[in-house]
């Protein structure tokens, strides 16, 4: 795992590795924008309570960021390489 060369081993390993960028900025994005949206509430004391709420959630997604690596990562060490046996195939 965290193999930089799995990223372009294959074709569905370029797939896999585009997916999982895809997924990683649109985390990256909610979360800087809760962030961002819980800062300008901070400015107004009645909205203090959802702009916790907003901090909360922005910091979960955040906290997604590096499960989703681990997840791409995984992902792309179980999908078989060039030159791997073929499973469907009898050694026989």
């Amino acid at each position: 795992m965290f193999n930089a060369d799995l990223n372009a081993a294959t074709e569905r390993h370029r797939e896999v590795y585009g997916f999982y960028e895809k997924l990683y900025t649109a985390i990256d994005l909610v979360a800087a924008l809760c962030f961002v949206v819980g800062s300008w509430m901070f400015f107004y004391e009645s909205l203090q309570i959802p702009a916790t709420w907003f901090f909360l959630i922005g910091s979960v997604f955040f906290a997604a960021r590096p499960a989703s690596r681990f997840a791409r990562e995984y992902h792309l060490a179980r999908l078989p390489l060039p030159g791997d046996a073929d499973p469907d195939k009898d050694p026989s």
